[in-house]
Order: C-alpha cells, then structure tokens, then sequence
C-alpha cells in the first residue's frame, strides 16, 4: 500500500524512522482504505524547521535565481510527465472528477513556470536622493517559509504557495492534508533533483494541529501561507502573533452570482450550475447564492432547478459523471443534516438525496437549490461547502449590491449582463477580491487572487504573488 512519508532534510521519513504512526487514507466514493499516511508530530516539524534553516543560511539558495529558475522548469516537466499518474491519485483520495483533476494539474504545473520566469526578475530600484547620496531598495527572500494547505485542490493550492516561495529563494516547510498527502508526496517528488540543497523543501503529514501549532509558534518561521476556513485562519492569526509571522491567509468564500434582467440566460444557466458544482462545491470561489431581478426570477428558478436536477453524481472515473462526492460521509451527511433543517425553514425547490446502489458506500449527494430571504440565515451567513445553492431576489441594483455584500465574505463574485458597463458599476461596489463578467472560476497563474474581510488578506498568483515571500532591504551610500 502507498504511504504519504515526511520529508525532512532531503529524505523521505517512513514512521518507523520517525516518532509517528501510520493512519488511513480513505477514497471517498467507495469508503475503502486506499492509503496511508505517517502521522507527524511537533518533534517532526521542529526538526523539519532546523533543515529549513539551515538550508536558507549556509547555502546559496537563496542567492541563486538562475538555478531556482531552472529546477522550477525541471520540476513542472516531471509534473507533466506524471500527470496522469497524479491525476489517478486526486479522484481516487479526493473524489473529484477526472477532468478537475487534470485541469487542477495542468494549472500546477502552469504556476510552476510562471513563477520560474519571475525568479530571474526579482529587481528593486536606486534612487539619487541628493547629489552624492544613493538610496538601493533589494529585494531579497523573507527567510523559512511554512505552507499549510487543505484537501479540496491540494496541487494547485501546494503550487501557488510554494512556487513563489522558490522564486523568492525562501525554504519550506509543507504541512499537506492528510487525506491527499500522498498526491503532495508525488507532486514534490518530481522537485528531486541534486542542485537542491537538502532542507530547502520539507514536508510533516498529520491528522491533527500539533505540527501547524509548531509552525505558527516557532520563532525561526517567517511567513505562514495558509488556504483554509475563516475559523481557521483567525486561529492562525492568533496563535502567530506571538512572533509577528507575515501571513497569507485565503480562507472561506460565500461567492454571490447577481443575475440581471439582460442576462442570456440560455448561457448562463449551464455556466452558474458549473461555478456552483465544481468539485461538489467544495471550493472556496464556487458560487454558493445567486441573486436574481424580480423580473426573471420565476423564470430562473425553473431553469436553475431543472438544470441541477439533471446534474449525474458519479465517481471520478466515469466520463460520464458530471459530479463527484464530497470529501468523505461525515460531510455528506453535514449537508444531508442541512437540507433537513432546510426543509423546515426555508422554501425547498430541490431536495437531492444521497443516491442508492452502489453510490450509497460512498460520500455522494445530489445538489440542492433552496430560496432564503433572510439576510441573517445561516445559509447566506455561513460557508456550507457542499452541492447546496440559495437563491435570492432582489428588485435595484442597489439591492443587489446591498445583498451581495450582507455576509463577511469577500473572496468572489460574478455579475450576469449583456451590458459591460453595468457589470462594471456594480463590480465596483462588490466588496470582493475577484468579480467576474459573465462566468465565473477563471483563475490564472498571472493574476491575483485574495480575499477582503473574513476570506483573508494577501494575495496568490501574479507579480503580487511575490510579495509575502520578499523583504525590501534600503541601503543607504553618500560618496562625497
């Protein structure tokens, strides 16, 4: 059976070796082990965090651009070539569907090159402050780097984090979900190569906070880069201000979909289900409520709920499966538990089921689309992270926007019109960090993502992507 290892110090550590157990990996449409994992322990990650440091200061890693520059390429051409391979390992640990899966990898190995190029442009500026006086701003990596990441896209979450932490030249210390770590292991086994210093990339597998606890508390990590819930991400906050951590957080989205009078609904239609189902919603972006105009609201509820009904839950593998389970049965059964309370409180137009057969061992569900006028739902209120969709109306586009921006939430948005400068008018006053025009979940390696309020601050992707991985140094020089 495959083992999720540690690595520490250029070796992959085996429990036997370590302090830790191994524990299961289960695939979530059948329930069956299809894995395991060493379970880390703080002595891991304190040991994890020593190779970091050592890697960052007695090496030239972090002076090297061109060589991080050529081991990222080397490193997204392996990914390629292991593509299929990761791909087998994503549907069977994490249930998606195969084509999310290869979309996730190719997008990975995409971030990979990107920030490649961007390790050989790493520039700061000079500046002639008065005659004979030069003032040199560099830019120059921020120091031990630790990366905590979920289990919903755990490639291309891996790669967005620590792609720029290489480009900077910081070191790394990973702690993966353990239910996809295995699919870590791979994706950092492809980064084997000897021009990298034993210690510049580490990783500790566990199942519960003892390793991230040290990684948010160790005074020798410099910035914490973390992809998760809000609820988390405020412990994080708190747990790291004792040594003053630079932080990326992405947390929790409540994506809101505004739908207006003009919109083509035959396009949007297709285009609303896919942002809202993709990976059985478990993504933070996923459009979790659409927001319809009196005046198509009738005539969307039908569409949309005709629309889901037709949505075929299947496992991963099969082509013709247009979604897959959710991460495991205790999540199923949490949105199961949901749409009961649902069923009592709010107007139902879908119910979907936990399907029959052979799909009843797994962790599936049907979508369910339910209307809530309550701004102080819980369904409009809390990140549900399943196949369950609200709708809502509104009657101005003032109301839309009002709407919109009711929840702490601020991750995304998309706005549905035929007229470019209304979506442009009320994109303004979204308070999101991503707002898109008719569709929804384009994300690129070259532009930012991040989130305003409760989903977190900093930003991934893009020349800012950079920027919690840099420390700008000013050096000053007067000649007289």
């Amino acid at each position: 059976m495959k083992t999720a290892l540690h690595l520490i110090n250029g070796q992959w550590v085996p429990a036997a070796q370590g302090s830790g157990t191994l524990a299961p990996c289960y695939n979530p449409a059948t329930g069956e082990v299809a894995a395991q994992f060493a379970e880390g322990t703080a002595a891991d990650a304190h040991a994890a965090i020593a190779a970091a440091v050592h890697a960052f200061e007695n090496t030239a890693w972090k002076h090297s651009p061109r060589l991080r520059a050529e081991v990222m390429m080397d490193m997204a051409a392996r990914m390629e070539a292991r593509r299929d391979e990761m791909a087998d390992w994503l549907v069977t640990l994490n249930g998606k569907l195969r084509r999310e899966a290869l979309g996730e990898i190719n997008a990975g190995i995409s971030e990979m090159r990107y920030y490649a190029g961007l390790a050989r442009n790493i520039n700061g500026r000079v500046l002639e402050i008065e005659p004979g006086c030069y003032s040199s701003m560099e830019r120059e990596a921020a120091g031990v780097c630790a990366i905590i990441l979920p289990w919903n896209a755990p490639v291309t979450l891996l790669i967005r984090s620590l792609g720029p932490a290489m480009a900077a030249g910081c070191t790394s210390v990973i702690k993966p979900a353990h239910q996809t770590a295995l699919i870590n292991n791979i994706v950092l086994e492809c980064l084997a190569d000897p021009r990298v210093p034993p210690g510049a990339i580490n990783s500790v597998v566990e199942s519960t906070s003892v390793v991230s606890q040290a990684l948010c508390t160790h005074p020798d990590v410099e910035v914490l880069s973390f992809t998760g819930s809000s609820h988390v991400g405020k412990l994080i906050a708190q747990s790291t201000a004792g040594t003053l951590k630079r932080l990326s957080l992405e947390l929790g989205g409540k994506a809101p979909a505004i739908v207006l009078p003009d919109a083509d609904l035959d396009a949007s239609i297709p285009a609303i289900v896919g942002g809202a189902m993709v990976m059985a919603g478990q993504q933070c972006t996923a459009i979790a409520r659409v927001l319809v105009h009196d005046s198509i609201y009738a005539n969307v509820a039908e569409r949309l709920t005709q629309a889901l009904k037709a949505v075929k839950v299947g496992p991963g593998h099969d082509p013709a499966s247009q979604m897959g389970c959710l991460i495991d049965v205790r999540n199923r059964d949490r949105i199961n538990g949901l749409m009961d309370t649902a069923s009592a409180t709010q107007k139902v137009l879908l119910r979907g089921g936990i399907p029959g057969g052979d799909l009843a061992r797994g962790a599936f569900i049907e979508p369910s689309l339910i209307e809530v006028e309550d701004l102080n739902s819980e369904f409009i209120q809390n990140e549900l992270f399943g196949p369950l969709l609200v709708l809502e109306r509104f009657g101005s586009e003032a109301q839309a926007v009002q709407r919109a921006n009711a929840t702490r939430y601020g991750l995304s948005a998309s706005v549905w019109s035929r007229d470019s400068q209304c979506i442009r008018r009320i994109g303004k006053q979204l308070r999101s960090g991503t707002v898109w025009a008719n569709c929804h979940n384009r994300l690129f390696a070259e532009a930012e993502t991040g989130g305003f309020r409760d989903s977190g601050y900093g930003r991934l992707h893009g020349l800012e992507g950079l920027n919690d991985f840099l420390q700008t140094k000013h050096y000053f020089t007067e000649v007289r």
